[in-house]
């Protein structure tokens, strides 16, 4: 089985520490699971012009594998603008429908608001409710507060809601494939 994590923005990088933390926790506890980020900061990818995903080339081409080929997914954000990134709508909009159909996925998102947590329920959810996925029940919300200035996660109630979102998905994930 892999877990793929998407850490998606081209800024910064709390996010994608904080999808590294979940992969953490999966490996410590699973380790007959393959985990892979997958930071969309390292990749070229092209808007999503409507044509078929197999039509696309390069880095986007490489990104659009990427994602089909994991098994469940652990996706994370960054709020801007009480709204997902534009990076990873994009990337929505680029992967084949098919590609997360009767999949797991797992959300964390951070923000510069305690607010913002609202936009993976509004936002996120209905996305993967599209993809016909499979959500788990928790999610983690990381505001700017439970880092330290190293942008380690320095929260321990975070790290506890970081452990049992990968213990979640896994769950999620070997009972719906046994």
């Amino acid at each position: 089985m892999k877990l793929l994590g998407i850490s998606g923005t081209i800024v910064g990088s709390k996010t994608a520490i904080a999808v590294h933390q979940v992969l953490e926790a999966v490996r410590r506890d699973n380790p007959d699971i393959e985990t892979q980020l997958l930071d969309l900061k390292q990749y070229d990818v092209q808007f999503c012009d409507g044509r078929d995903p197999a039509a696309y080339t390069g880095d986007t081409r490489k990104v659009i594998d990427i994602v089909a080929e994991a098994d469940f997914y652990m996706i994370g954000t960054p709020i801007f603008q009480s709204s997902l990134t534009g990076v990873l709508k994009n990337l929505f909009d680029l992967v084949p429908v098919n590609a997360l159909y009767n999949k797991v996925m797992g959300f964390v998102a951070t923000g510069g608001t305690y607010q913002h947590y609202l936009v993976v329920e509004n936002q996120l959810k209905p996305i993967a409710g599209y993809f016909r996925a499979f959500v788990a029940p928790s999610y983690v919300y990381l505001h700017d507060d439970h880092f330290n200035p190293d942008k380690q996660i320095a929260d321990e109630d975070v790290l506890r809601r970081i452990d049992r979102l990968a213990e979640e998905v896994v769950f999620m994930q070997r009972k719906l494939k046994s």
